[in-house]
């Protein structure tokens, strides 16, 4: 009798999500962050503050740091290339960040990788673009099945 209702509250609520770049991905950023807000995301913002030179490592521990954790359900990481802030978040167990430049990368790494983390490259995605990926990434399961096999396989890896 309650289950229904306790469903329907559920598909409502939306997730946290947690954002966060370097210098070059700020006003990018910025952008994003007002999307997800507008989308009535929750969104903690990890900074950086401003287009000041910043170091990509200090902002992509804390956010893989946080979806490994479970304290948010997903994650948003630029820089310039999108290589450099997807690395360190590489690094933790049970994080797979995915470099997306298109919604169409960006719906198969929720699909086939059950990706937690977008990685975004600033210097080469418009706006548009990179809203459209953040879109699609937060609205797109993960398939598994066979794809459940390799993304086991990941994990082991660690």
């Amino acid at each position: 009798m309650f289950l229904p209702v306790l469903l329907n509250i559920f598909s409502i609520m939306k997730s946290t999500i947690a954002i966060g770049c370097d210098h070059a991905g700020y006003q990018l950023k910025e952008q994003i962050k007002n999307f997800l807000v507008q989308q009535e995301y929750k969104v903690k913002d990890f900074g950086a503050y401003s287009e000041e030179r910043a170091d990509y490592p200090d902002f992509a521990h804390p956010i893989a740091k946080g979806v490994e954790n479970k304290e948010y359900s997903y994650g948003v990481l630029i820089c310039g290339s999108g290589n450099g802030i997807n690395m360190p978040a590489n690094k933790h167990k049970g994080i797979r960040s995915a470099l997306c430049w298109n919604k169409e990368v960006a719906e198969l790494a929720r699909q086939h990788n059950d990706a937690n983390i977008i990685t975004l490259p600033a210097r080469f995605i418009g706006v548009e673009d990179a809203v459209a990926c953040v879109d699609v990434f937060l609205k797109t399961p993960f398939e598994g099945g066979r794809h459940a096999d390799r993304v086991k396989k990941i994990s082991e890896g660690c």
